[in-house]
Formats: C-alpha cells, sequence, structure tokens
C-alpha cells in the first residue's frame, strides 16, 4: 500500500474521517495505532519481495492464517516492531526509577544491545559472512560461502533510530520516561512516516501526543498542496525518469559519454524525487491527522557547498547522527585530527546504515572526504578576496552536484534496486568504476545513447525546481478563494495522472 496508489487514499480518507470523529484523545491514539498496524501488515501481504505476489496476492494472507496453510514470507514483521516497542518501554521505565548511574547505563546499554544487535542481524549478518568469506580467500583459506535466509523487516532502520532516541534521550534527562504504553506505541508505528521517514525524535512528537489535536488547527490547503507535490515528485518525476536510469545502470558498458551523464543525472533527480516526494506524503498525511513531521528536504542540489548539503538532505537522518554520534564520539571539541576522525567515522557509519553493502561504506566516506575537505578550504577562502568569493557563489552549486553525482554513482551500483525480472551482469565495484571512467575521464564505453531530448527535459526539471527554491509559488495558491482552490487542484491531480506509469516502483527507501 503505498502512497500513490488508490487503495492508500481509500485507507487514508477512512482513519481521517473515525479520527477526527472521535472526541477522546485516548480513543483517537488507539484508532491510529491499530490503523498503523494494518498499514504496516499491508506492506508484507504477498511477501517482502514482489517475486511472491502471485503466490500470495492481496487479503489471502488471512485466508492462509485461518485455514493453517503456509504463511507468506515477512508475517512475522510487525512481531519484531512490537518487541522493539516493549523493549524500549521497559528501558524507559527502569532508566526513570533507577536513581545510581551504573543502573541508569546498564538500562541503556541493554536498550542499545538489543536495538542495535537486532538491526545487525536483519540487515549486515549476511553481509559480515560475505566479507569473512572474501577475506579468507584473499589469504588462500578457502571456504563454503554461508548464506542465511533473511528478510529485512520494512522500516526497521527508522523505527529503530526512533526508539533509541526515546531510550537516549530519557538517559540525559532530557525527556521524562513515558508511563502510558498506547503513547510510546503510537509514536513509534505512527503510519505516515513508519516504514521510510523522516525519523521522527521523541522529544518533538511525544509533545504533540499528549495533547488533544484540534480540527481548527490543520492547514488542510497546506496539506492537500504539500501531498500533491510529493505525487507529483513521485509518480509523475521519479516513476519517468527511473527507466532511464535503470537503462544506464544495469550495463554501462554499452553507453557513450553522454548517455553516461544523462543516466547518472536522471538517477539524482529520481532518487531525489522519490525520498523527498515521500517525504512530502508523510507529513502532509500526519498534518491532516494534526501532527508535525520533522523537515526532511530543504532544496538540497542547490546547496553550495557540501557542508550546506547535509544540513539539507534527508535532515532527520544527518541531525540524529551528529546528536547521537558524531558528538558522543567528541564531534569538534578535540584537536583537528579527532574532529575529522568522528566527522569520517559518522559518514563511514551513516553510509553503512543504508544498506550491507561496501559500496554504501565509501559512498559515506566520501561524503566524509568531502566534508573534511570542505572545512579546511574554508580556512582559506575566508582569507580570500572578493573575486574569489564572487567565483564561488557561481560555482560551489555546480561543483557541489558534481560531486554528488559522482558519489550517488555508489549509491546506485547496488543490485537490490534492479527489477526482478533482470540479470545483474556485473558487481557494484565493476559498475561503479565503468560509470566513473566515463563520468569523470570522458572515458567512451559504447555506442549506444539516450534521445536528446532527456537534457532538455532535465534542464527544465532544474527550472522549475529553482524557481521553487526561489518561493516562486509558495503563497499565490493561499489567495484565490476555496472554489477556484479545488478547481485548480482537479485539474491538477487530472494532469498528474496522465503521465503516471501503470505499474509502480516502491520507493527506494524502502529497502533501508
Amino acid at each position: 500500500m503505498l502512497f500513490v496508489q488508490l487503495r492508500f487514499v481509500i485507507f487514508f480518507l477512512i482513519v481521517l474521517a473515525v479520527h477526527w470523529s472521535l472526541r477522546g484523545n485516548t480513543t483517537r491514539k488507539v484508532w491510529l495505532l491499530i490503523a498503523s498496524h494494518f498499514f504496516y501488515a499491508c506492506l508484507f501481504l504477498g511477501g517482502p519481495d514482489s517475486a511472491s505476489a502471485d503466490q500470495f496476492p492481496p487479503l489471502t494472507f488471512y485466508e492462509a492464517l485461518s485455514s493453517g496453510k503456509a504463511l507468506p514470507v515477512g508475517w512475522w514483521f510487525p512481531i519484531v516492531l512490537w518487541a522493539s516497542t516493549i523493549m524500549d518501554y521497559a528501558v524507559g521505565l527502569g532508566i526513570g526509577r533507577s536513581e545510581e548511574e551504573w543502573k541508569r547505563r546498564a538500562w541503556l546499554f541493554a536498550s542499545l544491545c538489543a536495538n542495535l544487535g537486532v538491526l545487525g542481524f536483519f540487515k549486515y549478518a549476511n553481509f559480515c559472512l560475505d566479507s569473512i568469506h572474501t577475506t579468507l580467500a584473499w589469504f588462500g583459506l578457502h571456504t563454503n560461502k554461508a548464506t542465511l535466509a533473511i528478510f529485512l523487516p520494512y522500516g526497521i532502520s527508522f523505527y529503530t533510530f526512533q526508539s533509541m532516541s526515546y531510550s537516549i534521550d530519557v538517559y540525559r534527562r532530557r525527556l521524562a520516561p513515558v508511563t502510558s504504553f498506547l503513547d510510546l506505541a503510537f509514536f513509534i508505528s505512527f503510519f505516515p512516516q513508519l516504514v521510510a521517514g523522516p525519523i521522527v525524535r521523541a522529544m518533538t512528537f511525544l509533545p504533540q501526543v499528549f495533547e488533544k489535536r484540534v480540527w481548527a488547527n490543520v492547514d488542510v490547503r497546506a496539506c492537500l498542496t504539500l501531498f500533491f507535490i510529493g505525487f507529483v515528485k513521485k509518480a509523475c518525476i521519479s516513476e519517468n525518469v527511473a527507466p532511464v536510469a535503470d537503462a544506464f545502470f544495469s550495463d554501462p558498458t554499452r553507453y557513450g559519454v553522454t548517455a553516461t551523464f544523462i543516466g547518472v543525472f536522471f538517477y539524482a533527480v529520481q532518487i531525489y524525487c522519490d525520498f523527498s516526494g515521500y517525504s512530502d506524503m508523510a507529513s502532509a498525511s500526519a498534518r491532516l491527522l494534526g501532527y508535525e513531521l520533522t523537515l526532511n528536504f530543504d532544496f538540497p542540489y542547490f546547496s553550495k557547498n557540501i557542508t550546506e548539503f547535509w544540513r539539507k538532505w534527508h535532515v532527520s537522518l544527518s541531525t540524529w547522527l551528529r546528536d547521537y554520534l558524531y558528538i558522543p564520539l567528541g564531534g569538534s571539541r578535540g584537536s583537528k585530527f579527532f574532529t575529522y576522525r568522528n566527522l569520517m567515522l559518522t559518514m563511514l557509519l551513516g553510509g553503512l546504515w543504508h544498506g550491507a553493502s561496501w559500496t554504501f561504506v565509501i559512498w559515506g566516506g566520501l561524503h566524509g572526504f568531502a566534508l573534511i575537505v570542505h572545512k579546511e578550504y574554508e580556512r582559506f577562502a575566508d582569507k580570500a578576496g572578493a573575486w574569489f568569493q564572487k567565483a564561488r557563489a557561481y560555482l560551489g552549486p555546480v561543483l557541489c552536484f558534481y560531486w554528488i553525482c559522482i558519489t550517488w554513482i555508489f549509491f546506485r551500483a547496488q543490485p537490490v534496486i534492479e527489477a526482478k525480472t533482470k540479470i545483474v551482469k556485473m558487481s557494484g565495484f565493476e559498475s561503479a568504476g565503468t560509470v566513473l571512467k566515463s563520468f569523470v575521464l570522458f572515458q567512451k564505453n559504447g555506442e549506444k545513447n539516450f534521445d536528446s531530448a532527456c537534457l532538455w527535459l532535465f534542464a527544465g526539471m532544474v527550472l522549475i525546481h529553482w524557481l521553487a527554491s526561489r518561493k516562486a509559488f509558495a503563497t499565490w495558491w493561499r489567495r484565490i478563494p476555496d472554489w477556484l482552490y479545488a478547481a485548480l487542484l482537479g485539474v491538477g491531480m487530472a494532469a498528474a495522472l496522465y503521465f503516471v506509469p501503470q505499474h509502480y516502483k516502491a520507493f527506494i527507501y524502502f529497502q533501508f
């Protein structure tokens, strides 16, 4: 049940109507908790991969459960979510009741070990086994390659970080332990952000849970506009540029230099529109229910430097890593060496958070390297003349975007993103290396090219996005009458549906 599907619209309208018809705050939270777990269950109806959809079509899960037949793989995903919630609820109470520091640390240690242990097992067990097998082979020790039949529960990387933020903030005495299990369970499983973020902090979300939401405070027009923008990003833009990016990355050896730039640029557009579109729709859905989520994107591709990029891209993750990893490691409080060490470790682990692959680690390392270079560069730039400051104001965004696209090559070179019908012919490293030679060294790999209209399409998307970043479309829709707004929204949605493909791809960040 994706945000862009009609079934979600029907589901959400039912949830919305019942939610605002209920008067008590507790009954509303119970209703939204039930709805959230129903939504989560719908994600694994048909199994965690599309290959099993034919064996377990929608709604046969319950038929199989009642008849005793084999259940689809992934039926136990909600159990992991409940276990994480129950564990951190107990940890919060334990920390709150403990006066001795060693007991408080013991409770926190239990939470970190349990959360990271579960996340590590599901996400990195096979990665570790494969790495050990490869390392031993380098030394001439040949072993049988072991692979566990593990499926990654949807959203585990996101709700694990949310749950951990609660325990850590209670330990730091920034947040009082929650005595109501309902409140904590609702916070962790709130369906708009459950499976792909934004990563919501307990400190910012729980105070909203304690107070009854009021419909009069909901900016309906802003919510509908934001949801429509997110829909267009995902269904109209990301879904239509994805075939070009997929075709290129499936076999980059066949394409020329121009096609390489088109393929990489289109993937940059795809991942941004896919993830920011999800975040927009998640935020709009939450606001319609009376809850505010964290801002996750702020036009990151127009950043003047890599530091600014990470203040604007996946903000909920970057600030989480800053507050719960970088600063506890020491942040910038030590020498330059230790500051840069902490920065690099944070980005390497941030890359590993995205997936169990060394290409993700390289992606994080490249961003860590760029952040360190930028800090050193700033020391020189501050002493440069006015001409230099003016030049970097124009060249900064271009060079920054170019570097980001280089790093996306490693991020995209993952077989897991390929459609089920495709056969990955090269490993991630081989694919990334081939693309890099063409993208950086302008080495021609093949003769195949894409239609030159793709470049004009890319330029058009950049122009519209730039105008949006300048607030060109920010307020006009607020000043028109309700009837005209409704008519324009209807026409806009009808036009958007014209460009929607017949079949949707799952959101990219569902795999994390």
